[in-house]
């Protein structure tokens, strides 16, 4: 193939990734996720390239960069030290997104179902346009129904030559394991804040005390985190944690009633923020629950320098006094199952019930005294 190829002399220097420039094309301008990207060009190095790859992580990471900059750097014309170009003609088209040998596959609603994949396995067996490789992306490869992932398990197993399938998820225990074991593993690492931070600031132009914050509630995601500053969703933040601040002195009537509103607003705004481009439930409970894990961390003894919600520092100080462990940790576990529950399609005026009262609950249990 052509592609091995273009690959036996590449001494260019790489691209310079300096603060305040265009971020380059292909892996160089993917922020960390080092490990993941020398596996891949170590791939490419070999010259015997895998058809199928299972990239793993959190949302937000890379895994959707890093999928286009293998597919570009297995079809660029000028390849530099195993990464594109970002000139020749198949670049250009990646950069334009019409490159004709690029497939994505979302899911349709909350699933990708059989006619899809069915669709995308006819595809498959023609040969690329290109002449060089095909690639295909399986976004929320989890969604796939039971039909439909055994479908494509088929093609997996016998893939039609010139064909990549990367498949992308949060967890690969949420896939069947036949589809795991025939991937090339592919794992996406959050990254530090501090890092984050900086890039925040140099690449995007965010002020130093919001990108501290931002780098410090998005989970290590730096997509999370700009999510967050384009969709309103500190403002948002700020009302929620505010409500949790006052959950241990209500009644347990107006804990159900504050329970209920945070329902009727999920069911304004929508459960998932990925899909509906707002704040929803399950970041609600995220941010709870990184609460309850400011507090352990005073608890403990823990520095600010270590805190997620760095702002809210003089009210964690006074308010984690007034909890004893015990129920810090049942609050850490009533919110990690709430966001288990929601995310299974609960009854979430259920759920949020549950968690509420549960809350309230434990703050009254615990007395506001300190441990013994």
């Amino acid at each position: 193939m052509n592609w091995k190829r273009r690959f036996l002399n590449m001494s260019a220097p790489g691209y310079d990734n300096s603060a305040g420039r265009t971020p380059p094309p292909g892996f160089s301008g993917i922020l960390g996720q080092e490990t993941a990207k020398k596996f891949l060009k170590q791939v490419m190095a070999n010259r015997k390239v895998p058809h199928a790859y299972l990239f793993t992580g959190i949302p937000g990471i890379g895994k959707t960069s890093t999928a286009m900059a293998f597919a570009m750097a297995l079809n660029c014309r000028e390849p530099v030290e195993f990464d594109a170009c970002g000139k020749c003609i198949s670049c250009r088209q990646f950069g334009r997104n019409n490159f004709p040998d690029f497939l994505s596959v979302v899911p349709k609603g909350r699933n990708i179902g059989i006619d899809r994949i069915k669709e995308i396995n006819r595809e498959l067996g023609f040969a690329p346009v290109s002449g060089g490789y095909r690639v295909c992306v399986i976004h929320q490869a989890e969604t796939m129904t039971p039909e439909s992932a055994n479908a494509f398990l088929k093609t997996l197993e016998e893939p039609p030559d010139g064909n990549i399938l990367i498949l992308k998820t949060t967890e690969s225990a949420d896939l069947l394991p036949t589809i795991v074991s025939r991937c090339q593993k592919v794992p996406f690492q959050p990254l530090p804040a501090s890092e984050i931070e900086t890039w925040l600031i140099r690449n995007r132009g965010i002020g130093p005390d919001v990108a501290r914050l931002l780098s410090r509630i998005c989970s290590g995601s730096p997509g999370r985190a700009i999510r967050m500053y384009e969709s309103g969703f500190l403002e948002k933040r700020k009302a929620w944690l505010e409500r949790l601040i006052r959950l241990p002195g209500l009644s347990k009537l107006e804990a159900l009633d504050t329970a209920l509103a945070c329902a009727e607003e999920d069911r304004k705004n929508g459960i998932d923020q990925v899909v509906s481009g707002q704040p929803g439930m399950l970041d609600m409970l995220a941010v709870w629950a990184n609460w309850y894990r400011d507090l352990l961390l005073l608890k403990a003894g823990g520095t600010k320098d270590r805190l997620v919600n760095i702002d809210f520092f003089d009210h964690l100080t006074e308010i984690s006094a007034g909890y004893n462990i015990d129920s810090i940790i049942a609050g850490i576990t009533a919110l990690n199952q709430a966001q288990l529950d929601i995310r299974r399609s609960r009854n979430v005026n259920l759920v949020m019930i549950h968690t509420v009262l549960g809350l309230n609950r434990a703050s009254k249990t615990s007395g506001h005294t300190e441990d013994e």
